[in-house]
């Protein structure tokens, strides 16, 4: 956008980590933006900015979504959850345990997109082979763990929750 096109601003009223929040956004602000520079919600990473490295993964109304492709607008009148919300409610105390316990968050960078997406698979409560658990986590890229590690936490919290 050049300096002398306007900025076309909506007011926009959604939840976020169960608090309700109402302000107006740049037509064009990324959810992910948002989150960050206007919430202060830093855990919602930027890495790719094309959906593809899972580091802004954030749920809206219950399901995963990339922060970097959905708008702020796009949230109106919705639920947003992101790492904070969902770490400080102790949602993901177990997952994040297992993470810290098999050393699968080195630089922390991805950290937040593959616990939100890992407990998706962990919450649908079905069994998973480490094949699926691969796939579910295909999204999200990690330069560090080389992976191992993060599906032997997820497993870890599979087994451990699995019905007997």
């Amino acid at each position: 956008m050049s300096a002398e096109e306007p900025s076309f601003e909506l007011e926009i009223a959604l939840t976020v980590n169960g608090e309700a929040v109402a302000c107006r956004v740049p037509a064009r602000r990324h959810l992910a933006d948002f989150l960050r520079d206007d919430l202060g919600l830093t855990g919602t990473h930027l890495g790719c900015e094309h959906g593809v490295c899972g580091a802004c993964t954030v749920r809206l109304d219950g399901q995963i979504v990339r922060g970097c492709l959905t708008l702020a607008v796009q949230a109106d009148n919705r639920s947003v959850e992101t790492i904070e919300g969902l770490s400080d409610s102790g949602v993901l105390a177990e997952l994040q345990a297992a993470f810290l316990e098999r050393n699968a968050a080195q630089c922390g960078f991805c950290t937040p997109g593959m616990l939100l997406t890992a407990h998706e698979l962990i919450t649908a409560g079905k069994p998973a082979s480490r094949t699926q658990i691969r796939e579910q986590l295909s999204g999200n890229l990690c330069r560090c763990t080389g992976y191992q590690a993060i599906v032997d936490a997820v497993e870890q919290v599979l087994k451990k929750n699995a019905p007997p």
